[in-house]
């Protein structure tokens, strides 16, 4: 594959040397594990200063995309689903940020009456109804997450909302309510047989259960969400840094 930049563009040329290295990335030719080219080489080819490369570069490391180790090179990264618990975002900014397209299997919006866990995080009474959606998401070829997430009735939802967009975008843009906080849990499962069958996985095969609990700006509660994901396709990483 021959790489240029357009040194004339006003893109700035880090910026262009990312976008490039993404239809790098996608190349048959590199399959996932191999070895990316040479960094040295590369910046050459493209005629910009090796720390405009690494610019890019880091992005993508980043995001998963790449794996660099030092006096080995860098290579792709096998195609694995992960989330950082460091910088949050809604599942479709996730996946979208790490370039993986998204297929939704099903998606299902009802009002219920609230379990006591779901209405003691809410602050209200188990005989006020709540908004719950259900989505069945996944790579094109199936599905592997299950979501239920039920909403504080003060969010404004109708059920009517178009939620193959982001969720964070459709609350802020749409209602106004800003998800500004995040707590989460982390847990195996065993999956029982309704969920096994949404994943198209035996019963009792290993999941990763996630639950989120979003609040609002004023650390008001907005959303309650539980995360079902079949184990071997769901990679979470948590970044600490000793202070």
């Amino acid at each position: 594959m021959k790489l240029s930049i357009d040194h004339r563009s006003a893109v700035p040329l880090h910026l262009q040397a990312e976008e490039l290295l993404r239809k790098l990335i996608k190349d048959p030719h590199f399959a996932d594990g191999k070895m990316f080219p040479n960094e040295v080489e590369l910046a050459k080819q493209l005629a910009i200063s090796r720390t405009t490369l690494r610019q890019a570069l880091n992005k993508l490391v980043y995001e998963g995309l790449l794996i660099r180790k030092k006096g080995v090179g860098t290579r792709i990264a096998e195609p694995s689903v992960s989330s950082k618990s460091k910088n949050w975002l809604s599942f479709s900014q996730e996946m979208q940020a790490r370039g993986i397209p998204i297929r939704n299997f099903e998606l299902h919006v009802s009002w219920v009456y609230p379990e006591e866990a779901i209405a003691n995080f809410f602050g209200v009474d188990t005989a006020k109804k709540v908004l719950k959606l259900e989505r069945l998401r996944g790579k094109q070829e199936e599905p592997f997450v299950y979501f239920i997430s039920y909403f504080h009735p003060r969010v404004g939802l109708t059920g009517e909302e178009d939620f193959k967009r982001p969720l964070y975008e459709i609350l802020e843009k749409d209602h106004h309510v800003i998800a500004s906080l995040s707590k989460e849990e982390i847990s195996a499962r065993a999956a029982d047989k309704f969920v096994a069958g949404k994943l198209e996985i035996e019963p009792g095969s290993p999941l990763l259960l996630r639950k989120r609990f979003v609040y609002d700006q004023g650390d008001r509660p907005i959303e309650y969400n539980l995360g079902y994901y079949k184990a071997e396709s769901f990679v979470y990483t948590v970044e600490s840094r000793r202070t």
